[in-house]
């Protein structure tokens, strides 16, 4: 018979989806390094990529000026209709910089890496939610309508405190040195190809 269960009472998948869940970032920055050396960019790939990743950016600042992590179900701001509007963020400044990146295996890559970090994320935190909240998390996960009834769910306002707490500011960061990374590399490529290419 075949034993799954760890001594702590989870399952080994349900392990192995907190480690995912934890490791994200780490990968993140392996799937980064591997996604500057692989793309091809150029001037008008970078502005209309990186346009989409800001608007993506925005969300995630939005959220994260709202969100009390572990002390809460949090139904203010963007949570009013989005369950997850965070990794909803990420996922846009995903579709951002492969836009950027201008190469397929690159957003094939990023689209691996969002979908399985992102969906072992989500699973880790909802089962944590469920734990720590019980009802509160129920009535959340039953519909937007449960959220807007309950007195002042949507009255708390942005804080920009609670955002720089929730350390939004080193996506900021990580945003802006992808774009500087990729602006590099366009303007690399570029006069590799002029200097190749020799006098007219």
């Amino acid at each position: 018979m075949r034993d799954d269960a760890r001594p702590d009472g989870r399952t080994y998948a349900t392990a192995m989806i907190g480690a995912l869940a934890r490791l994200r970032v780490a990968l993140g920055w392996v799937v980064g390094v591997l996604v500057i050396v692989l793309a091809h960019p150029t001037s008008g790939t970078i502005a209309a990529g990186m346009s989409i990743a800001a608007c993506g950016e925005a969300l995630r600042v939005w959220a994260a000026g709202h969100l009390n992590k572990a002390r809460e179900v949090t139904s203010s701001g963007p949570y009013r209709w989005l369950g997850h509007p965070l990794y909803v963020g990420s996922s846009i400044m995903g579709v951002g910089l492969a836009i950027a990146c201008a190469n397929v295996p690159v957003a094939m890559l990023i689209a691996v890496y969002l979908a399985t970090t992102l969906t072992a994320a989500i699973k880790s935190e909802e089962a944590y939610l469920r734990r720590a909240f019980g009802d509160q998390y129920g009535l959340y996960k039953q519909g937007l309508a449960a959220k807007r009834a309950r007195p002042g769910a949507a009255a708390r306002g942005f804080s920009r405190r609670q955002a720089i707490a929730n350390r939004e500011h080193r996506a900021i960061a990580g945003l802006m040195v992808a774009i500087l990374l990729l602006w590099l590399k366009a303007t690399y490529n570029g006069l590799f190809w002029r200097a190749a290419a020799g006098p007219q």
